[in-house]
């Protein structure tokens, strides 16, 4: 197992570059840590499992669980419109025809400027956010529901739905229904200090790494936490490998969680659209190769960051890998090491 990670993750950063990356690797239940390179180099602080790495997007399948829940119980239906949680959209264009279910499957067609380069330099308020949408129209080979297109704008859409038909902020639902019943102490969605960082407890503020650009110069502060929309829970989710492994064990059914979260995760890993004949997508959750031998995964990455986590339900094997480098393929080098990992299962 360390011959892998070594050989496969690790050399993703050689030695002496700044940055690190954490690993954990779960194997029917039992958890393998790999460390490798620094949280901080400027006082030559290792990265451990139980240091903070902003997630990026490797929040949308907490957000997508929360979906699924609120599903199960009635709640919320994925054929439901975005107007009918936000009537402000009513008198938009091609955003009322938007189903909740295609913002959480990236079948809604929606792309703002945020989602692609040329990066802009401005952030959305709400009220702004609002304005585009009612504005916008989709692109003739992306109308609603007709092909896949990852968005952001998308899942920043998803939180507003969820925070007006559960009534309560994404953190809190986050915490109640993922976080709290999985003891994921290490795990949270804080609000944007004014100084950019994350508004975390003292503690895990401590434990957050300082984040490197592709070139490895040094970006933000530790906590770093980025956003182009300027209201409250838009920001980035913060986690270890830790905590991550264990939602991962959770969805393989590895670790004790009520029935309710059960249910929540299978619904949002279970695949909702066909991307090509090998890949379909699910809530938030990417499948290769549906079926016996598939990978359920999840990338994310921003300037000073870079995260996957996935897992193959056939052979109960997870994987996480955090580093505080952006620019790194970790999604490549996390889903080449599963696939050898499920070929030859260490003993």
């Amino acid at each position: 197992m360390q011959r892998i990670v070594c050989n496969e993750i690790f050399t993703l950063l050689p030695n002496g570059e700044p940055g690190g990356i954490q690993v954990a690797v779960s194997i029917n239940g039992r958890t393998s840590f790999f460390s490798h390179g620094f949280a901080d180099g400027s006082d030559q602080k290792p990265v451990t499992p139980d240091s903070l790495f902003n997630i990026a997007s490797l929040r949308k399948p907490f957000e997508a669980t929360v979906l699924a829940d609120a599903v199960l119980r009635g709640n919320i239906s994925l054929d439901d419109p975005v107007t009918k949680y936000l009537p402000e959209l009513r008198d938009g264009r091609d955003i009322t025809r938007v189903t909740v279910g295609q913002l959480a499957t990236h079948i809604s067609g929606l792309l703002l400027p945020p989602d692609h380069p040329p990066w802009p330099t401005w952030h959305y308020s709400l009220p702004a956010f609002i304005d585009a949408l009612r504005a916008w129209q989709a692109d003739p080979p992306y109308e609603p529901g007709a092909r896949h297109m990852y968005t952001h704008a998308g899942y920043i859409l998803l939180q507003l739905v969820l925070e007006r038909a559960l009534a309560g902020p994404i953190n809190q639902q986050v915490s109640e229904v993922i976080l709290e019943p999985l003891g994921m102490q290490s795990s949270a969605l804080p609000m944007r200090r004014r100084d950019g960082r994350a508004d975390l407890e003292p503690a895990l503020l401590d434990r957050a790494v300082q984040g490197y650009g592709e070139d490895g110069s040094p970006v933000g502060a530790p906590g770093d936490q980025q956003t182009y929309y300027d209201w409250p829970g838009t920001g980035q989710m913060f986690s270890s490998a830790r905590d991550l492994i264990v939602f991962l064990d959770a969805s393989l059914g590895e670790r004790r969680a009520p029935d309710r979260l059960v249910r929540a995760m299978a619904k949002a890993q279970a695949p909702a659209f066909a991307i090509g004949p090998h890949n379909a997508q699910a809530l938030a959750w990417e499948i290769e190769a549906p079926g016996s031998t598939a990978i359920v995964e999840k990338n994310g990455g921003l300037n000073n960051t870079s995260a996957y986590m996935a897992m193959m339900p056939s052979t109960r094997i997870g994987i996480v890998v955090l580093s505080n480098r952006g620019g790194k393929d970790v999604a490549t080098a996390g889903h080449r090491a599963l696939r050898m990992l499920s070929q030859t299962p260490p003993q």
